[in-house]
């Protein structure tokens, strides 16, 4: 290592709150004598220099300072002098015998004066100015910390700093426990804390449980009138697309002789007025426009209800009373149903009044920030944020839109009822090395030796907190009596809720895997557990599928992956699992599973988003993918051809050649964008969510679930539903209303990406025969309701083993591309819309 800073001057000061920090190179004449002060000390025994005198002291660091590869400085606080910086080169000391050193690793120990007094963060700021200072130095990858096993204060320390000590070595002085740390974990560990202290200032001040108002406080009159608009309009537009209600179009005369004529304010083409009625007198008049796929755009601020001609406040839990026999609710269910829209309108509420980056800022912000901002929840269901089950402080404490960050409690379960299953690459040893710091599981180990219980015995699973306190701890009371399940407490991670609410992102070292555990709340139609059946064999599903995909040129090329849950495990109740007793809820109360980090995919200028995240609108009403688009310097026409070959394109291979169907929804998709451009899209929630349908491809016994029998004609709903109907729908509306690219070019852009698939293949037989069968330009295709699977049954909409007999179905939809078929697109106006997306693509490539 090269002296960077050999003068005696002062480097690189900052500020913190002990004052202001700074650090020079160690004299070694000048500067011994507070040295030997130091080391000489009881707290500095894990210096190793307590005895020695101060000749030897000299001797040593005039070692240090010569050996060609080491650094020594004296850190001051407001010019005087209270640390000992050492940093060295692993590769030349004895820490380097014992791993991989890799270029840019950066070792350190560190020596803080004796304290005079205890003054708060004082330890930890000094740490975290190094910290600081060594990545500031660009050949810094990662630092190496090898402390006494015996330090417990330093563990914790390095532990806060973004630290994880992977094993104990023998340095000979020493037994210490090897750690490192990148540029990112110490990066995360610093957003944690302001999120933490910012957290523990609110909580100071505002706990919801000393001042219960709080629990409402978003909860005004003002704001209340503002979600339950919004939220009728979205019923409206939901329930009129599946047909549930209908709304009826007001010719001009009738509009004047309804309403006054200066209520009138919009003559656009393409907007009409419209009137739904009850039959006791009540109707909504509203401005909406109808878009393809049977979309009913529905201007919100125009929604008018009339009760005998008196107007009245909107009330979206009212408007599902007064269409329940419509929408035919059963009476046993409506109560439940009623308490989704309200829980739904609650959070509309919350998500209304605590916004913190608008669409434009989005487009910057990192992944999480982006994942906690979301507002909608699933587009296309009226009761989309139920979470029956939590309440207020549960809210607060565990919705991702709260944003707050939590730790996950950990179980030790017996291995006689518990059932673990990893990827080919990964082993439960490896697993919990790489997820725990060795501090951790030593602390856990010793529970259950506290307990005289033999650690090879058990299995470390995660569990949801609320999953503990308002499920395991009574119902699973048997089995922690009988020791089967050993409550360890919290990890030392910190982790945010993700938008599918049970699955969660490490926020301490975003290069760690996500966990998904189950949590047995109502939410959109199923309780959210997880099944422990399905996680035996869910690591192989995704093994198989990777394997595929990266044996398929085609996915490589488009840089089409999936996020592999690498590792599952699930707990079995002996009384729950009783033949007796059917298939329900208690079975799926106690498993999790471990899923790659998208974080590890990342290049240089590169950025996540979940592909929901584009249809999100801020409180302006700005669309995130406006904006994107706005900023990436591309026109829409070829952001639009980058995205749909990265997304479309995979999703119709997958089909097409191996008969695989997914559940590619905005949430299921991350999208990797460069430059806020499309560069490729990564698929998870595998292993529940995959399907492969009607062939007779031999699978491995463990992958064998995923294949099912379903009607041929039904197949291309894996893309007319899914996709066009569940995303596309919403999507073309905004580039309508905020890029000014209308609906005939959008899904002209859509056509043409599937024609430049099949055109790639159409010297291959089998699938040409296949895309005729299967025609995705056919003037219409089944409309599919998952509203209506909801309404039938909000506790289970459709049965996972045969997904394709659950599905309700209202008619047909028009195709929107139908008209863009090669041998039908005469038209001149839809030939002029297909050279000018011809001419975007070229531009795109």
């Amino acid at each position: 290592m090269s002296n960077i800073h050999a003068e005696n001057t002062l480097i690189y000061k900052t500020e913190k709150s002990v004052g202001e920090l700074s650090l020079r190179p160690f004299d070694l004449a000048a500067d011994i004598q507070i040295l030997h002060s130091w080391v000489s000390l009881p707290y500095a025994e894990f210096w190793g220099l307590n005895g020695a005198t101060i000749e030897e002291v000299k001797q040593n660091y005039h070692d240090i300072l010569n050996d060609g590869h080491s650094q020594v400085f004296l850190g001051h606080i407001d010019g005087n002098a209270k640390f000992l910086l050492e940093l060295y080169n692993p590769q030349h000391e004895a820490v380097g015998k014992h791993y991989d050193v890799q270029v840019g690793d950066l070792g350190m120990h560190i020596l803080i004066a004796p304290a005079e007094k205890k003054i708060s963060n004082f330890t930890f700021d000094i740490f975290s100015y190094i910290m600081d200072y060594m990545f500031s130095l660009p050949q810094t990858r990662r630092i190496v910390v090898e402390p006494d096993s015996n330090n417990h204060k330093v563990h914790q320390i390095n532990k806060r700093a973004g630290f994880q000590h992977v094993k104990e070595i023998d340095l000979g002085h020493k037994k210490a426990y090897l750690g490192f740390c990148t540029r990112l974990q110490f990066g995360a560990s610093k957003s944690l804390a302001l999120k933490k202290s910012s957290a523990q200032k609110e909580f100071a001040h505002n706990s919801i449980h000393d001042n219960p108002n709080l629990a409402t406080a978003h909860i005004t009159d003002e704001v209340w009138q503002q979600v339950n608009r919004q939220h009728i309009s979205k019923a409206i537009s939901e329930f009129a697309h599946e047909r549930l209600i209908q709304p009826i179009l007001i010719d001009d005369r009738q509009v004047q002789l309804i309403k006054n004529e200066d209520k009138i304010t919009d003559r656009s083409v393409g907007i009409q007025h419209y009137v739904l009625a009850t039959d006791d007198n009540t109707e909504y008049y509203f401005k909406a426009q109808l878009l393809e796929l049977n979309h009913w755009s529905i201007d919100t601020a125009s929604i008018e209800k009339k009760v005998d001609n008196k107007i009245e406040k909107l009330d979206s839990i009212k408007f599902i009373i007064e269409f329940q026999q419509v929408l035919a609710i059963d009476a046993d269910k409506l109560p439940t149903y009623l308490e989704e829209i309200s829980s739904t309108l609650c959070s509309a509420a919350y998500k209304l009044t605590t916004e913190r980056f608008d669409a434009k800022q989005l487009t910057q912000a990192d992944f999480q920030q982006v994942e906690t901002s979301m507002t909608e929840g699933h587009p296309s269901f009226v009761a989309n944020n139920g979470r029956i089950g939590f309440d207020s402080g549960d809210f607060q404490s565990y919705a991702p839109e709260a944003g707050n960050p939590i730790r996950l409690l950990w179980l030790a379960t017996h291995k006689r009822r518990t059932s673990f299953s990893a990827a080919i690459d990964y082993d439960y040893q490896s697993l919990i090395e790489q997820e725990f710091d060795l501090t951790t599981r030593k602390h856990f180990a010793a529970i259950l030796q506290q307990q005289g219980l033999d650690i090879d015995n058990y299995l470390f699973m995660p569990v949801h907190p609320w999953q503990w306190f308002n499920k395991l701890a009574h119902i699973y009371a048997a089995d922690i009596a009988s020791n089967d399940i050993v409550c360890l407490g919290y990890g030392d991670d910190h982790y945010l809720a993700q938008q599918s609410i049970r699955t969660f992102f490490n926020i301490s070292n975003p290069e760690k895997h996500y966990i998904k555990t189950a949590l047995s709340i109502l939410n959109m139609g199923f309780m959210r557990g997880l099944s422990s059946y399905y996680m035996r064999t869910t690591p192989a599903i995704n093994d198989w599928l990777n394997q595929l995909i990266l044996n398929d040129e085609y996915l490589q090329h488009q840089g089409f992956s999936i996020l592999r849950e690498v590792a599952a495990i699930g707990y079995s109740n002996p009384y729950y699992e009783n033949s007796k007793v059917k298939d329900s809820p208690y079975k799926k109360m106690l498993a999790g599973l471990w899923r790659e980090s998208p974080v590890n995919r990342l290049e240089n200028n590169q950025r996540l988003m979940t592909m929901a995240a584009l249809l999100h609108k801020d409180l302006s009403g700005r669309a995130v993918v406006a904006e994107m688009i706005q900023s990436s310097g591309l026109s829409t026409a070829s952001w639009l051809t980058k995205y749909l070959e990265i997304y479309l394109a995979p999703l119709l291979h997958c089909y097409y050649q191996h008969s695989l169907v997914f559940m590619p929804h905005g949430e299921n998709l991350i999208l990797i964008f460069e430059n806020n451009i499309p560069h490729k899209a990564i698929m998870k929630d595998i292993g529940e969510e995959i399907c492969l349908l009607n062939t007779d491809i031999a699978l491995p016994e463990d992958v064998q679930r995923i294949s099912i029998k379903m009607p041929e004609e039904i197949e291309t709903l894996s893309i007319f539903t899914d996709v066009f109907d569940g995303f596309f729908r919403y999507l073309s509306e905004l580039l309508l209303q905020q890029c000014d690219f209308s609906e005939e070019h959008f899904w002209q852009l859509v056509a043409t990406c599937i024609e430049g698939y099949q055109n790639k293949n159409a010297n291959n037989p089998e699938l040409v025969k296949k895309f005729k069968q299967r025609d995705l330009f056919d003037s219409e295709f089944a409309h599919s309701c998952l509203n209506r699977l909801q309404l039938n049954n909000n506790q289970q909409m459709v049965d996972l083993s045969d997904p394709g007999n659950s599905l309700k179905f209202a008619g047909t939809l028009i195709n929107p591309i139908a008209k863009f078929r090669i041998d039908k697109a005469q038209d001149p106006v839809i030939r002029s819309i297909r050279q000018i997306n011809q001419e975007a693509e070229k531009e795109s490539v």
